[in-house]
């Protein structure tokens, strides 16, 4: 049985429109997690260690203020568009569009106020909650009314994320959870004893402003061959690394199927990653410079967390031969990521 209740967590500044922010706690008898109708962010996600203890694995703060304030998009559900567009221009139907570049030359994540700075109305279900939004038409610059649900459901170790949407014109979609993750504790200095395992043959390499060169590169001999578990740190170092963010290539199938996986031996606390999207981001943390002070007034360095986000392939509405990544009126864009947490 999952255990759902409900607290006010704060009230967002009248300068961002005010309105109050609500805490949802989802616990079963081995995770609990906490998401609130800001951003639908997960603020705390508590799983056990061999030992029994439970410890918060993902990133934030304490306070809503930390979460009104600039940050590194820590937990939240990140859109219209997650990652980068080129130049924050595409075309659809004939017509050009122009996003606001908030990443150097680029457009990230939504824009100046994506998915994750505004509130969401939530419902309550048996096992969990479902968070809706209308994007208006023109909304940081993209076409189309588009309704947005996202929809939290804990069974046992088990977190799925489900994301559809509905739009009135043909718009580039595509939505992730843009959790931090240190398994051995959010807090712990870094993440170089994780193990990871990234089931992708290729990669997408990128330019110095992070875009795809539209290459597809098999990861086989590279320091981007995953496919087997590695040790975060001592792989970075023999290949040189200075961290990953880059999108691996996932089997092109709607099915569900496994993605990626971490592990913390000393803890022995490990996550799965199961999705419907094409693709997965692998982010390690790497413009973390510890100037943000989070849960516990802990710093968050460079390489203190790691991200795993499901999700379409960097710049696809510029890249025909990418999945796509275009939602016409009439259809529904649906995905659904599990992760899910268990002691190894």
């Amino acid at each position: 049985m999952t255990e759902v209740t409900r607290e006010v967590f704060g009230h967002m500044p009248q300068e961002e429109g005010g309105g109050e922010v609500e805490k949802f706690t989802l616990r079963s008898g081995s995770v609990k997690v906490e998401i609130l109708s800001l951003g639908c962010i997960i603020a705390a996600l508590e799983t056990r260690g061999r030992d029994g203890v439970f410890s918060d694995v993902v990133l934030g703060f304490d306070t809503l203020e930390g979460y009104t304030r600039k940050h590194p998009f820590f937990g939240a559900v990140v859109g219209r568009v997650a990652n980068r567009i080129a130049k924050g221009r595409f075309t659809v139907d004939g017509k050009d569009y122009q996003l606001f570049l908030n990443n150097g030359p680029n457009s990230l994540h939504g824009g100046a106020r994506g998915f994750d700075k505004v509130l969401w109305s939530p419902q309550v279900l048996p096992n969990g909650v479902c968070f809706f939004r209308l994007s208006p038409d023109g909304e940081e610059g993209y076409p189309g009314d588009l309704q947005v649900w996202v929809t939290y459901t804990l069974n046992g170790e088990e977190l799925a994320i489900n994301y559809r949407a509905q739009t009135s014109k043909t718009t580039p979609i595509s939505l992730t959870n843009h959790a931090y993750f240190n398994l051995a504790g959010q807090g712990s200095r870094d993440i170089y004893d994780h193990e990871i395992s990234i089931e992708a043959d290729s990669y997408l390499p990128v330019d110095n402003t992070k875009i795809p060169t539209g290459e597809v590169a098999a990861v086989q001999g590279t320091g981007f061959d995953l496919r087997q578990p590695v040790e975060l740190g001592k792989h970075l170092q023999k290949f040189g690394l200075d961290g990953f963010d880059h999108n691996f290539c996932l089997q092109q199938e709607q099915a569900r199927r496994l993605a990626a996986r971490a592990r913390h031996p000393p803890t022995g606390r490990a996550m799965e990653v199961h999705t419907t999207q094409p693709g997965i981001q692998f982010y390690t943390g790497n413009n973390l410079d510890g100037s943000l002070k989070g849960k516990g007034a802990v710093v968050y360095p460079k390489h203190s967390a790691f991200c795993l986000e499901t999700q379409n392939w960097p710049d696809a509405v510029n890249k025909p031969h990418f999945p796509n990544t275009l939602l016409h009126p009439g259809e529904e864009y649906n995905h659904t990521t599990w992760l899910v947490f268990n002691t190894a």
